[in-house]
């Protein structure tokens, strides 16, 4: 039997994204048919599924589906693009609100002419928390030798609800994202996989940033990613604590008032299209 779904597409700085909304409609399993939504050939196509689902700890909760059917914590693009889609769908007015994820409640605020802000909670740099098994103990993982494949790589590592490893590059248009990118994200180091940054520092004030992320691969932007990458760098004495990261798909204003802040990210949010897919055929049609 066929089962039709209603989407949104969506997009956060070139990341994009399907929004269904599990409030309105009654979805199916979502970790069987993850891959076929996602699937730039025979499906909708796009880097995650975003789920608006009810919530008894924030305003809504929102789950996230990777472009290979795994579930994960957080995603900072895909967080303004759900809030965008709530407030045009008319599920809440509110100019901030709360939403739940598997990374704790994320608060988004809205700036008008669909830009957001994300208060992105404190940087997590224990090597247990990460989760890395590149140090033991209390301090951070920054500028560490990694070895892959008989290659010496320096990263620093953070977690921003999700585990991110940032690799600083001379030219990031260069960088081995598509050769270094999956071995990184598999490396035993990561017991949970991780999101992998390539960064090329331009002044102090703004970087250049491309993400090969876990479960997806190479996508236009990564706002946690933008975030870890401006941790490491003003960590490293490298970046002030508001700066630009420049993404493929856009840019993201970054700030970190001080090592026990929150990490603010404001950035844009847009719909694409709304449509529907028939999940027997995978089949579409928009609307």
């Amino acid at each position: 039997m066929s089962h039709a779904l209603e989407f949104t597409k969506m997009h956060g700085a070139g990341n994009d994204f399907v929004v269904l909304d599990g409030i309105r409609q009654t979805l199916p399993p979502l970790e069987p048919i993850a891959r076929q939504l996602a699937d730039r050939h025979f499906g909708i196509g796009c880097d995650q599924i975003l789920v608006v689902r009810p919530s008894r700890d924030a305003d809504f909760r929102m789950e996230i589906y990777n472009a290979d059917g795994s579930q994960v914590e957080m995603c900072a693009n895909g967080i303004r693009a759900f809030y965008k889609y709530l407030r045009d769908h008319g599920h809440t007015a509110l100019d901030e609100i709360g939403v739940e994820t598997l990374a704790g409640v994320v608060r988004p605020r809205w700036r008008g002419a669909d830009r957001i802000t994300v208060q992105m909670g404190r940087p997590i740099f224990q090597p247990a928390k990460i989760p890395t098994t590149l140090a033991t103990g209390e301090e951070p993982v920054l500028d560490t030798v990694l070895e892959v494949g008989g290659e010496v790589v320096r990263v620093s590592c953070v977690s921003m609800g999700n585990p991110h490893a940032v690799i600083f590059v001379p030219d990031v248009d260069t960088a081995p994202v598509a050769r270094l990118g999956p071995r990184i994200e598999h490396h035993s180091a990561f017991p949970n996989r991780v999101n992998v940054e390539f960064a090329e520092i331009r002044d102090r004030e703004r970087v250049r940033q491309r993400t090969w992320e876990r479960g997806t691969g190479e996508t236009l932007a990564c706002g946690s990613g933008a975030c870890a990458v401006a941790v490491a760098g003003i960590l490293g004495g490298h970046l002030e604590r508001a700066l630009v990261v420049e993404l493929r798909g856009g840019e993201l204003a970054i700030g970190w008032e001080h090592d026990d802040a929150p990490v603010l990210m404001t950035g844009p949010a847009a719909e694409i299209f709304q449509g529907r897919i028939e999940l027997s055929a995978t089949s579409e049609t928009s609307s």
